[in-house]
């Protein structure tokens, strides 16, 4: 079962990505927050195997959430796709350096939700060392 973590200040945003996940995705759990504090809080306590991140929330956005996940040892591993309405340059090149697997332009597509999804479990599958192991690739 892979748990998906969808961080967004919005609420609707948030009911429209556990339903479309919910729907198109089989074997999976989704956890909601609606702020930045409260995804660091959900990670520190819940394994989780993706976060979907709001980039514009407010007293804390996507990119500060994204630096305290990439700053903790136990959490810098897991991906982390950017959900944003903006395509600002420099967000996107600050959080490609801090190795956001992705981005998903809002509103978002259902099928290009559930595609990137995939994507970015299937690479995270692909780079756990005990596939690794098992598939030969050391």
């Amino acid at each position: 079962m892979h748990r998906i973590l969808v961080v967004d200040d919005d609420d609707m945003n948030l009911k429209m990505a556990e339903f479309i996940l919910k729907k198109d995705m089989e074997d999976i759990e989704v956890l909601l927050a609606d702020s930045g504090m409260k995804a660091i809080d959900l990670l520190q306590r819940e394994p989780i195997d993706l976060v979907l991140l709001d980039f514009q929330m407010p007293v804390m956005n996507g990119l500060k959430t994204l630096e305290l996940i990439r700053k903790r040892e136990d959490l810098k591993g897991i991906p982390v796709i950017f959900l944003t309405a903006s395509s600002d340059r420099d967000t996107v090149v600050k959080a490609g350096m801090m190795g956001v697997a992705d981005y998903i332009k809002k509103p978002f597509m259902p099928k290009d939700l559930v595609e990137r999804v995939n994507k970015a479990l299937l690479v995270k599958a692909l780079d756990d060392p005990l596939l690794a192991d098992i598939v030969g690739k050391k």
